[in-house]
């Protein structure tokens, strides 16, 4: 930038006469700063975590960004050490595999660079390769959850924001699961405990039901015999 533009909040006023060169240069400056700041403010705020913990959400308040917005460029930004980072890839691209292990994130990322592919474009090789591991991985499993009257599985589609998507990620790739794997291996860890709560609450229900009945016909012992 020089003293013939000026930037402000809401706006960049441009000379008329700025040659072609110079406002494609302009251009390609704004994007490296919009795209620096995401790893800015992660780094930023890392920093304030360490070194002032008693002032870390005084500081954010400061900040025009919702907490969690922030709290997710913290998270991604602690996932790669600078060295780690590429800087022809998006910040995007790198939270997208930042719930990973590092080889795996390495893995994915090269892939990005090498192939010039989009965040989107990174997200559906790694949404398909985690698809097919899984797939690769439970081949008993699914035979024996088949039912028996051979009814096809049923597909499940739901929508999530992002944060919850960032945490969900992260939680999976600490167990070294993919995500759709993570997600119904906590489900099936749930679902046995609710179906017997279920069923205990059920026959408490006709246990007191059944009480109930008696109370108003009188205690057992005292019902008069049939002649």
């Amino acid at each position: 930038m020089n003293a013939s533009v000026v930037a402000r909040r809401t706006s960049l006023d441009l000379p008329v006469d700025l040659p072609l060169e110079r406002w494609r240069s302009l251009g390609e400056h704004i994007a490296v700063i919009a795209e620096s700041s995401s790893w800015w403010l992660g780094d930023w705020l890392i920093y304030g975590q360490a070194h002032y913990p008693d002032r870390y959400k005084i500081a954010l308040a400061d900040t025009s960004l919702s907490y969690q917005t922030l709290r997710n460029y913290a998270w991604v930004a602690g996932r790669f050490g600078v060295a780690r980072r590429r800087d022809r890839l998006s910040f995007q691209h790198h939270a997208e595999v930042a719930g990973l292990e590092e080889r795996v994130q390495d893995h994915w990322l090269e892939q990005a660079e090498r192939h010039g592919w989009s965040r989107n474009e990174m997200r559906r090789h790694v949404k398909n390769s985690h698809s097919l591991r899984a797939r690769e991985r439970r081949p008993v499993a699914d035979a024996a959850a088949r039912p028996s009257s051979g009814g096809k599985p049923a597909a499940i589609r739901f929508k999530i924001t992002t944060e919850r998507h960032i945490r969900w990620q992260k939680a999976a790739a600490n167990q070294g699961q993919a995500l759709a794997e993570w997600i119904v291996a906590v489900l099936d860890r749930c679902a046995p405990a609710t179906v017997r709560t279920a069923a205990e609450n059920a026959a408490a229900t006709a246990l007191e039901k059944c009480g109930a009945g008696h109370a108003r016909r009188g205690p057992l012992e005292a019902s008069a015999p049939r002649h």
